[in-house]
């Protein structure tokens, strides 16, 4: 399986953007289409203040604490689930070559967005597309880190710690308790799922074949899914809640800089029953 992360993403990624060449007729370079509205101010703050929560948040769950024997000892396997049971049936001497294999992987998805640029129609936004891309890593990175089902808040032990047949040393590992829920998934499937979203968007003539591009996007993160279940890091559900997240965030983000500034009004209000801020948002029904 060597390079095969790699090849696999090169594979896909042609396949994905030989979808413009069924359009001819619609595709111009030289189109002068803007799907986006970026408020650098807004959006860059967004960046800056992200990168400091998440170092924070990741000082923060790798300095949990050892699993100890007496918690070891008291694992029971009736405890889990049907649907997670299944991460408890693996072959443990797979499990340093699926995490590193994953690794890899993750290293290629990364930068799936940046192979839109391909697109001439998507190259001329080549900033707008940066900046929203780190705004949706960085709201994906700290939804990980601090929402309730975050790994700050919930310490559920990885699949490994179950295993007899593992080095005590790797099961006792603090990191071990930050299975729920899986990062991996959920970088991975927000790359995938940004890169779809901005060549949907820029390509509108898709219309409704632009959700063989989603499905095709949700392969990259299919194939990391697998790997984290075979490097013992989490259990399905774990990958569900990560799969789901990674994919809102990518989608929601840039669907969000469709809204453009001039449509979208605050205000304070005051009248007798209530004081508050106000929000108007107008909408173009025909875009």
């Amino acid at each position: 399986m060597k390079n095969f992360p790699l090849k696999f993403i090169i594979l896909l990624l042609l396949s994905i953007f030989s979808v413009k060449q069924v359009y001819p007729q619609f595709y111009d370079k030289d189109t002068l289409y803007h799907p986006y509205h970026v408020n650098y101010w807004a959006t860059g703050g967004i960046i800056l203040g992200g990168l400091t929560l998440e170092k924070i948040g990741v000082s923060w769950i790798s300095n949990k604490p050892q699993i100890s024997l007496g918690e070891i000892q008291n694992l029971n396997r009736q405890d889990i689930s049907p649907i997670d049971s299944w991460a408890l049936n693996f072959d443990p001497s797979k499990r340093t070559e699926f995490e590193k294999l994953s690794n890899q992987l993750q290293t290629v998805i990364v930068f799936l967005p940046f192979f839109t640029f391909l697109d001439p129609t998507i190259r001329k936004d080549w900033l707008d597309i940066l900046l929203i891309y780190a705004q949706t890593q960085a709201i994906t990175n700290n939804f990980y880190l601090y929402s309730p089902f975050g790994a700050s808040f919930q310490n559920r032990f990885r699949p490994v710690v179950y295993y007899d047949a593992v080095d005590i040393g790797k099961r006792t590992e603090p990191n071990n308790r930050n299975s729920l829920y899986s990062g991996h998934v959920a970088a991975a499937a927000e790359a995938s799922f940004f890169t779809a979203k901005i060549f949907c968007d820029y390509h509108p003539e898709l219309g409704m074949n632009k959700y063989l591009v989603y499905g095709a996007a949700s392969i990259p993160p299919l194939f990391m899914s697998y790997f984290r279940l075979r490097a013992l890091a989490h259990f399905p559900t774990d990958i569900m809640v990560g799969f789901g997240v990674g994919a809102l965030c990518g989608i929601l983000v840039p669907e969000f800089h469709r809204i453009d500034d001039g449509k979208m009004t605050l205000g304070l209000f005051s009248n007798p029953e209530a004081t508050g801020i106000s929000m108007q948002w107008n909408m173009d029904i025909n875009r």
